[in-house]
């Protein structure tokens, strides 16, 4: 299984998708530093010596928003490297009679199978790291915003968790579908789970609070629920991003909707959700071995 893993990242290392998603990373860390450097200024340009609410407020809405829109891209990036470095895994090395040679071996298809699964993980989550670390490091020095280092731990594995989840699921869909229908499936499911956010976002709104719109919002309510329940994937970015702003300690005299708009932290999951998203990726690792294994190549 080490071997397979080991040969994993070798293999990712060398594919065209690595390299295109480092260089659009660089070109993103170039464009995310002068936003972060703007913004920094215009907060700094309004503090005098004393520094007042206002202005505490405003510096916290400022890398409220940059972090949003750095973690925004790092969700995607992360999600799309999970998606296309695993995407030909089983069907796609089948199809070319890799994976026929390499079963013919005295090696349980199991273990080959979670060999490529902590391969593809792994680096992942390697890069998921570097992303993470980039953005607070550049807000931090750009913005001046010093984030509280305490939720930076949490924070991280909520940010990661999506890839535990597309891999485990472009995995187990590789076992049925060729690379393509594979690739194009899991993009739009991940993109389904940004409609749920959406969805949420229109209600936060109060567009529907009329009694003639009530049940449409009621409507668009069990829409989102059960998006996320499909794909919890950015469920999971918005409680990333709870945990890291403090929502719940900032208590009910600051509104998220109303300081940060469209960046705004909406719904975020409770922990009873947390444990459903355990579950969830348990139960399609364990369906994604039992296919590998009954699966005739």
């Amino acid at each position: 299984m080490i071997a397979v893993w080991m040969l994993t990242w070798k293999e990712l290392v060398r594919k065209k998708v690595t390299l295109m998603t480092l260089l659009l990373t660089v070109l993103f860390w170039i464009a995310f530093y002068f936003i972060a450097q703007s913004v920094g200024a215009s907060v700094a340009q309004s503090e005098s010596g004393i520094i007042s609410l206002d202005d505490l407020l405003e510096r916290f809405r400022g890398s409220a928003i940059l972090l949003s829109i750095g973690f925004f891209f790092g969700s995607i990036a992360t999600g799309f490297l999970a998606i296309f470095s695993s995407v030909a895994a089983v069907a796609g090395e089948a199809e070319h009679g890799v994976l026929q040679s390499v079963l013919a071996r005295p090696i349980p298809r199991t273990r080959w199978y979670m060999g490529r699964w902590l391969g593809f993980v792994t680096f992942c989550l390697a890069y998921a790291l570097l992303l993470f670390v980039s953005i607070l490091v550049i807000v931090t020095y750009a913005a001046g915003a010093h984030p509280d280092w305490s939720t930076i731990g949490p924070a991280f594995v909520l940010f990661m968790s999506p890839v535990f989840l597309m891999v485990t699921l472009t995995m187990f869909a590789s076992c049925w579908l060729a690379p393509l229908g594979n690739g194009v499936a899991m993009v739009m499911l991940f993109g389904m789970s940004w409609l749920g956010t959406m969805l949420d976002r229109v209600i936060a709104t109060g567009m529907f609070r009329t009694d003639e719109t009530t049940k449409a919002s009621d409507t668009l309510e069990i829409v989102s629920g059960l998006i996320r329940l499909l794909i919890p994937t950015d469920a999971l970015q918005q409680r990333m991003l709870s945990e890291l702003f403090q929502v719940k300690s900032l208590g009910g005299g600051f509104s998220s909707r109303d300081s940060l708009g469209y960046f705004s932290v909406v719904n975020p999951p409770s922990d009873a959700f947390l444990y459903y998203t355990a579950v969830y990726f348990l139960i399609f690792l364990a369906a994604g071995l039992l296919a590998i294994r009954r699966k005739d190549f």
